[in-house]
């Protein structure tokens, strides 16, 4: 038995129905323009997002029509919950790892309500324990990946031996208002897609150790990003300045908490970090001293999905692993708080 929680599987779902970029640009263009005055200028955001594909559990026809809080909200409880499923029995598949014996379950979501929460409504279909410890965590937003693993690594560690199963679910795109003209509405449509994500991490079995984990939430920062609360869902807030606060506050962030592991970002083989946007991420390269498309498994992620909330990371963490990985890793995310997630993993 190590004495580290380690990741002994990761695996993804996306929902069925891929909308390309360039389709979803053509649907903006006509669906805006009847009440979005500045749609022409603001076109170029679905062009330079560096997306190509998303994935949605809606039809891209589905967004024509206005939707209330009770129909969005049964779309994300029924889709939630399928592509959690699927994501966590094939995690449990590869990490050789019965249901029955996981430990606690660690579940984060914050694009849509459930109470009972989705760990709750999946114990009798993935088999769980009726004694398994359940953990759900909303509110933390596109970094609820990262602050998600740390919590499971936490528990984990707190039981030696007993597997904790992280799920993940982000279904963004039922988060879209029709009646919402707003700039962060419309960019929303350029950026968001759905898909889950589950990890399997113990103390007893082999894989990439998570070695540290923190965060750092600064004071005064509640408007950079989040929801808010409106008559027909919930209505996206994000600030235009979140790439010149990542480049101005992460640094220091970033080095405090290597520094309490007894690092430095000399001693980091590589990043995975949730890919928010385009900006964002060359933002992070500039911040990590990387080259330009430095961090190019999330690139690629953002490309392949666009931003799936805390979801994303996990397929970062997922591609980065598959592809043979070595040496002190350092994941990231920021959300809602305004919050960073950090987490460092030693892969071999």
């Amino acid at each position: 038995m190590s004495d580290r929680p380690r990741i002994l599987a990761v695996a993804t779902a996306v929902p069925p129905h891929r909308l390309a970029q360039s389709d979803v640009r053509k649907w903006a263009r006509r669906s805006f323009a009847d009440h979005a005055g500045d749609i022409e200028r603001l076109l170029p955001a679905y062009d330079n997002a560096g997306i190509e594909v998303r994935y949605s559990c809606v039809p891209l026809s589905w967004y024509d029509d206005d939707h209330g809080w009770r129909d969005k909200n049964e779309l994300y409880l029924s889709n939630a919950s399928d592509l959690t499923e699927a994501a966590a029995t094939q995690c449990l598949q590869r990490g050789g790892v019965d249901a029955a014996d996981i430990g606690a379950v660690v579940c984060v979501s914050t694009s849509g309500i459930a109470t009972p929460s989705l760990d709750a409504r999946l114990i009798s279909r993935l088999g769980l324990g009726p004694e398994v410890q359940r953990m759900p965590l909303f509110g933390l937003g596109c970094a609820g990946g990262v602050l998600g693993l740390a919590r499971a690594a936490e528990l984990a560690t707190a039981r030696p031996g007993r597997p904790v199963l992280l799920l993940v679910a982000e279904l963004c795109g039922l988060t879209f208002r029709r009646a919402d003209l707003s700039k962060s509405n419309v960019i929303a449509t350029a950026l968001f897609g759905d898909g889950a994500a589950a990890a399997l991490i113990s103390t007893d079995g082999d894989g990439a150790a998570v070695i540290g984990w923190g965060e750092h939430t600064w004071p005064d920062t509640l408007g950079v990003m989040g929801w808010s609360v409106e008559d027909d869902g919930l209505g996206v807030i994000f600030s235009r300045d979140i790439p010149a606060l990542v480049r101005r506050d992460l640094p220091a962030v970033v080095d405090a908490y290597l520094t309490r592991l007894g690092l430095d970002l000399g001693a980091i083989d590589g990043f995975i970090c949730h890919p928010g946007g385009a900006k964002v991420v060359t933002a992070l390269e500039d911040v990590f001293g990387l080259e330009p498309g430095g961090l190019k498994t999330t690139r690629d992620v953002l490309r392949d999905y666009g931003n799936m909330s805390a979801a994303s990371v996990m397929f970062v963490l997922e591609r980065t692993l598959a592809n043979g990985a070595s040496g002190a890793y350092l994941m990231s995310a920021l959300g809602p708080g305004f919050t960073a997630g950090l987490a460092t993993i030693e892969c071999r």
